[in-house]
């Protein structure tokens, strides 16, 4: 078992997510830096799919009641085990916790949210085959608080080490367009650079840039929607929908966003520019 000392403000168990029930309105969710999560888990010896905890910029604090292996990876952050600082080999973080060691891992330097996997995996009990928390309908576990107690599966796998995504700058993202775009006058929206807002979420990132303009008015039934979507709001700032998006939207979706991945890692103020995608 682990014993959460310090939850740190926004920490939850994450998964690869739940997909393929958006027709019942359940988001994916799912960890938002899957490939992170995914490396995290190989060095420890889980499976791909094992669930781990995804912590976001102060990190947390965690009593291991038996000894594990664990693993830390994602964005830039010191880890402690006993007080006694952890070497970080090439972006991430592999050691070995005692009976009774705390770990501690910190404020992020560099990028947003850091994954920590532990061997065996987090075996909190999955709702609709995933044991990931989902922020918006609230399915899948709650978010960690201190004092929560998390459980720990067996071990089954040996370590595999791998080579971690590097945390970027600036970020290019390629956008394919509509199904709305005609809805738009879109001067600008491959040439002007936005920046990342304070309000971003694990629903959507939202940006801050040139307002993008109606071409066409009135307003749409809701609709589905998908990973990355771009929704534009009445105030003409686009909102890239992330792993706990809704299912459905009212705002026109000028286009789709093919890989959300960076945007996990990427800071309030960070610049996005978009490029266009076949």
């Amino acid at each position: 078992m682990i014993t959460v000392l310090r939850a740190g403000p926004l920490t939850t168990v994450q998964d690869l997510g739940r997909p393929g029930w958006a027709h019942l309105g359940v988001p994916r969710s799912g960890a938002l830096d899957m490939p992170a999560l995914r490396l995290a888990n190989r060095f420890v010896g889980n499976p791909d799919d094992a669930a781990g905890l995804e912590t976001t910029l102060l990190g947390c604090t965690l009593r291991f009641a038996s000894a594990a292996l664990v693993a830390v990876t994602g964005a830039v952050a010191d880890v402690d085990v006993n007080g006694r600082p952890v070497e970080r080999l090439r972006g991430y973080q592999l050691f070995e916790v005692p009976a009774g060691g705390i770990v501690d891992v910190k404020r992020a330097t560099r990028g947003v949210r850091s994954y920590l996997a532990v061997a065996g995996g987090i075996t909190v009990e999955p709702v609709l085959g995933s044991r990931s928390t989902d922020t918006l309908s609230g399915l899948g576990p709650d978010r960690l608080t201190d004092g929560a107690v998390l459980p720990v599966g067996t071990v089954t796998g040996a370590p595999i080490v791998g080579e971690p995504a590097r945390v970027t700058g600036e970020l290019v993202l390629g956008l394919r367009l509509g199904p709305r775009d005609d809805w738009f006058d879109r001067t600008g929206l491959f040439g002007t650079p936005y920046e990342i807002s304070p309000l971003s979420n694990r629903i959507g990132t939202r940006l801050a840039g040139t307002a993008l303009t109606r071409a066409k008015a009135g307003e749409l039934p809701s609709e589905g929607v998908v990973l990355g979507a771009v929704q534009v709001p009445a105030d003409g700032q686009p909102i890239i929908f992330l792993a706990d998006h809704p299912t459905t939207g009212g705002y026109p979706v000028i286009g789709v966003v093919g890989d959300v991945t960076p945007l996990a890692q990427a800071r309030p103020g960070t610049t996005v520019r978009f490029r266009e995608l076949d």
